[in-house]
């Protein structure tokens, strides 16, 4: 099974790196194509992989090719490769907000998985939600999730309209955690702590909190009961965070990446 990942930035680089040790690969190298070579420079001397700067020399005899570029260069791509590609092959998109439609018109072929991967598949704790085209066997679809799944975990979704809400949720989601982070250490730099002492407060309470939360069993709001006494501290930060509807905005936030996400796939 040969591997081929088209692009090579964060994101594709990042799942590249995740397949690179899979044992699925068969021990073939992973294959990467990027149309710059400054980027194919650096790569070269990694172990596991095999760099391309000539998409002639590597799309035609990959089995599973990953599309990492950047959505508004899909056309270009779709141009660029139609006439190497061939039914047999599984194209696994990378890109947010391309549907499965417009991949398969753009380049001719049948078997599609879209994903929506997030940002702490850089760390091995991504979660990668993906649905397929029904071209694609189930045989096929063991072999891509278990090659998402090095970059953490995945969940298949029933359609594309859930892929766009995983956009809200977990692709977006990671940025909603920093901006959470970035304002309980502001709040702790107010208060007097140092830099350094405010990062170790706020990044080890998080990491706690989700510890915590995923061997508990219990629901969100048990845990902030726990955490919370009447007429306590916790209880007038929760008070507070009511108070301002903070609740409300964070659904809304969601929503927001979840309504673009629609708009994007429109539009391709």
């Amino acid at each position: 099974m040969k591997i081929l990942m088209i692009g090579a930035g964060n994101m594709g680089l990042t799942y590249a790196e995740g397949m690179a040790t899979s044992p699925f690969k068969n021990r073939r190298n992973i294959q990467i194509y990027d149309v710059s070579q400054e980027v194919l420079a650096k790569l070269e001397e990694v172990p596991h992989f095999d760099t391309f700067n000539n998409i002639e020399d590597c799309l035609p005899q990959a089995d599973i090719v990953f599309l990492a570029v950047k959505p508004y260069h899909c056309d270009d791509l779709y141009a660029k490769i139609k006439h190497l590609v061939n039914d047999q092959q599984i194209f696994v998109s990378l890109m947010a907000g391309v549907t499965i439609e417009s991949i398969q018109e753009g380049l001719g072929v049948k078997k599609v998985v879209r994903t929506m991967p997030n940002l702490p598949a850089q760390v091995g704790k991504g979660v990668t939600s993906y649905t397929e085209s029904p071209e694609v066997s189930k045989v096929e679809l063991i072999m891509v999730r278990n090659l998402l799944d090095t970059t953490g975990e995945s969940i298949r979704v029933k359609n594309e309209n859930f892929i766009d809400a995983s956009t809200g949720i977990s692709g977006s989601g990671p940025a909603y955690v920093f901006y959470f982070m970035h304002s309980m250490m502001e709040a702790a730099l107010k208060m007097g702590f140092s830099p350094n002492d405010s990062k170790i407060l706020v990044s080890n309470t998080f990491e706690g909190a989700v510890e915590l939360f995923n061997h508990a069993n219990v629901s969100p709001q048990t845990l902030m009961d726990r955490v919370a006494s009447k007429g306590g501290t916790t209880r007038a930060a929760l008070d507070s965070l009511e108070d301002n509807n903070v609740n409300e905005l964070i659904k809304k936030a969601a929503y927001a990446a979840f309504d673009r996400a629609v708009e994007l796939g429109e539009q391709s």
